[in-house]
């Protein structure tokens, strides 16, 4: 932070993730809403040392910036297509709960009134104090999509990508839509994928029937990022490498994944980060409203789903996989648990390469001085000890 201090500096001793290494005798300084030192202890400024109000020391913990989620339906019982402002603070408080600082709310696909609802409700709630995890935008999955590949995404509402919508959407309001997933082989895809290049928002292939030209071709035109790798699209063929195969093969895109051991296997996983170098693997919940909450029967979107033992399925299709209910510390745990990256790997797949790619990294995703303070505090087993959004503290573990 920059100008004249002011008085209340919160003071975490640990181990601190900054963008150059974790240090290990480090310490962070949280000065109202951002983040005023991030590094080694012994170089604390002293005006900050003794303007601190609050000293939390975890020598064996880690200090992380906050997860953001980009790919996110719901939890907490509730659907972001149900919009209201209570539903977005039930979603939004649990998944703060959860180490989310960020997310993009992520409609399905459905009838344009519904997406429009859902804009209107999300960009009210971004004009007020939002007291959980800040919406940051929404994520258009849908409904621009193959019906070859729906997944748990409801057919009937699946259309040719649509220029005018996007149109109307974006003008309507500004700076709210930042990503839209769609098939690019699909008629009118290619020029959506232009459009949205041209107007500064992530163009990301998802539930598609491409082939690997079609891919290639929409990346040429644009699209930049892919959601959920290796679900609800073409696999990888030696002979027809298909949309996995140009996931995998073409550094131009970013790929998102659900690391929840369910979705996609932790092996495959660990090939696709080895492929997936210099900021281009991205961790999502993919969560729908059943995440935190027992088992049983459910919505996502307008489709019935059953919850057991963790697993959302359609309840029509038992095979077909509906959303998850994974959290993102829980998908961060799993990143250095059983594929094997570091700390220091796996916060950046959860935090700043998702900011990077949505365009707010230079508020948020990694803790650096000027930053916005969004932090959490692990135990030295990764367990959750808090989270501080714009450097509240609004959770604490014992």
């Amino acid at each position: 932070m920059s100008g004249e201090r002011k008085d209340s500096v919160q003071l975490l001793y640990g181990q601190v993730l900054t963008p150059n290494g974790i240090c290990e005798d480090g310490v962070l300084a949280i000065q109202g809403e951002g983040i005023s030192y991030a590094g080694d202890a012994s170089g604390l400024p002293a005006d900050l040392k003794q303007a601190a109000t609050e000293v939390i020391h975890q020598p064996d913990g880690y200090i992380i910036p906050g997860f953001i989620d980009i790919h996110v339906h719901g939890g907490n019982g509730e659907d972001f297509m149900d919009a209201t402002k209570d539903v977005l603070d039930k979603i939004t408080s649990f998944h703060s709960s959860q180490g989310t600082t960020a997310m993009l709310a992520t409609t399905m696909t459905a009838p344009k009134a519904a997406i429009d609802h859902v804009l209107q409700e999300v960009n009210d709630y971004r004009n007020q104090n939002m007291p959980y995890t800040r919406l940051v935008g929404v994520h258009l999955e849908g409904p621009f999509i193959s019906p070859k590949w729906p997944g748990a995404q409801n057919p009937e509402h699946i259309v040719h990508a649509n220029i005018d919508w996007l149109e109307e959407w974006v003008s309507t309001y500004p700076d709210l839509v930042r990503q839209v997933t769609l098939a690019p082989e699909r008629e009118g895809a290619l020029e959506a994928i232009a459009w949205l290049n041209n107007h500064g928002i992530v163009a990301a292939l998802g539930h598609t029937d491409a082939t690997y030209e079609e891919v290639e071709a929409a990346v040429e035109a644009g699209l930049s990022h892919g959601v959920h790798t290796f679900n609800a699209m073409t696999g990888l063929h030696h002979r027809k490498p298909g949309v996995v195969g140009a996931m995998l093969s073409d550094d131009r895109l970013s790929c998102e994944i659900i690391a929840d051991g369910i979705h996609v296997h932790p092996a495959a996983i660990r090939i696709l980060a080895r492929m997936k170098q210099d900021g281009n693997l991205i961790l999502i919940t993919d969560a729908m409203s059943a995440t935190g909450m027992a088992g049983g029967e459910y919505t996502l979107g307008d489709l019935p789903v059953v919850v057991e033992n963790g697993i959302a399925t359609l309840k029509s299709n038992r095979d077909s996989l509906a959303g998850s209910t994974l959290t993102m510390i829980k998908g961060f745990q799993l990143l250095v648990r059983e594929v094997g990256l570091s700390i220091e790997q796996a916060s950046r797949v959860a935090s700043i390469n998702p900011a990077t790619k949505i365009g707010i990294a230079d508020l948020t995703g990694s803790l650096e001085a000027g930053k916005l303070a969004d932090v959490l505090l692990l135990s030295s087993d990764l367990e959750l000890q808090g989270v501080w959004i714009q450097g509240q503290r609004k959770h604490s573990f014992d």
